[in-house]
């Protein structure tokens, strides 16, 4: 960059760190409706009639759902350049969560929650492509750090929502209707980032388009896709731990969505030191991510209260360093026109995976929580192998 340019760049970097804040207040908002629905998902269905494998299926089956149809919307993204268009469709879609409040049967429920994840599915690659835009200047794991803190800032207040519901009356729908309020405070926020940045990818920066992680060669591609599709395989979802807390009494139902806000504010505290951890030492750190996750069934299906808190805290750990890491590598590895194909692409062997796993653990638990952890442990060694294969061939980048 020549010295002519230099003066405007600390303005420049001000305004994309004004513009992620306003980003974060968008996920907030957003992750108030997606997550406080999630925190009572699994009971909820409960209530209206589901078991436990179809706890696990319906709440899989959502994540297949929200991350496999990303690389539709990704590839669309990088060829039409519809950012905010994109955005504002897929949080449209969230207006799916309050009709939760007249859903009769689990399987209209299922519906509902599966409508709210094709939101997630058109909004995510075009959001995080914007993300990425915008925290090229700041160092991309503290930037996605801060706005994975934000979001779960959401996780936390929303839930809690729900848990006044239930202080209140002691039923769900009165608080699925009231997370219509941060649905109107996310709209509001759209229309003001829209307007303040209507070119997002004029945020970034870039001396050509480098690719130097080549995310799009195969070589590269294979090992970094198996070691995420098998880390995640064997990562429960909330819901079934909801479910496993309902069923056997482990706390009273208005507490459940509580003990989901501890696991959500771990994740964004988490997301934090993560994220600056990355911009330190890269790709070694996502060594991390299998060990952690064998330790969730060991304590998430315990009967013990206090066992079963600690198995949060660990699941939130663990969802706040996958996610954080998951899109600043992307980011980081990727040339910025391909970013959406890239975002979409992974996403979907995530949440694939998520659901595959899911649904086996969802049916493991109606036969023996023991087969849980069992799978749970031979499915994230086998990760382990892939991230030394994927170390190998990517080596330190």
């Amino acid at each position: 960059m020549g010295k002519d340019q230099s003066p405007a760049v600390p303005y420049f970097r001000g305004m994309s760190f004004r513009f992620l804040i306003l980003l974060g207040f968008i996920s907030l908002c957003g992750s108030m409706v997606s997550n406080g629905a999630r925190s009572v998902i699994g009971p909820y269905l409960m209530y209206l009639g589901g078991s436990a494998a179809i706890v696990g299926i319906v709440a899989g089956f959502g994540e297949v759902i929200g991350y496999g149809l990303r690389p539709f919307t990704g590839v669309y993204l990088d060829r039409r350049g519809r950012y905010w268009s994109l955005v504002g469709a897929g949080y449209a879609l969230l207006a799916a969560i309050p009709l939760l409040a007249f859903a009769w049967t689990w399987e209209v429920a299922a519906v509902l929650i599966g409508v709210e994840r094709v939101g997630k599915a058109i909004r995510t690659p075009s959001r995080d492509s914007i993300l990425s835009y915008a925290t090229a200047g700041m160092g991309r794991g503290w930037g996605f750090g801060i706005h994975k803190a934000l979001d779960q800032v959401g996780a936390i207040i929303g839930p809690l929502i729900l848990a006044l519901a239930f202080a209140i009356n002691g039923g769900y729908r009165d608080g699925f209707l009231l997370l219509i309020i941060p649905l109107v405070l996310m709209a509001v926020a759209l229309v003001i980032a829209h307007s303040a940045v209507p070119r997002p990818l004029a945020l970034e920066e870039v001396s050509g388009d480098k690719n130097s992680l080549h995310l799009v060669d195969h070589a590269v591609l294979l090992p970094y896709a198996a070691f995420i599709f098998l880390s995640m395989a064997g990562f429960a979802t909330f819901p079934v731990i909801s479910y496993h807390l309902a069923v056997r009494a482990i706390v009273p139902l208005s507490q459940i969505p509580i003990l989901y806000t501890f696991g959500m504010f771990m994740s964004g505290a988490v997301a934090l030191i993560i994220g600056r951890g990355y911009d330190r030492f890269g790709t070694s750190l996502m060594v991390v991510f299998p060990l952690v996750n064998m330790l969730v069934p060991f304590f998430a299906f315990s009967l013990s209260p206090g066992s079963v808190l600690a198995g949060i805290l660990i699941w939130g750990a663990a969802l706040g360093m996958q996610q954080t890491v998951l899109r600043a590598t992307i980011a980081d590895f990727t040339a910025r026109t391909a970013r959406g194909t890239a975002y979409g692409f992974m996403n979907a062997v995530f949440g694939i995976s998520w659901f595959i796993g899911s649904a086996v653990i969802g049916v493991l638990y109606d036969v023996s929580q023991v087969h849980i952890i069992y799978f749970v442990v031979i499915v994230e060694a086998l990760s382990l192998s892939a991230f030394f294969w994927m170390r190998k061939v990517v080596g330190t980048a």
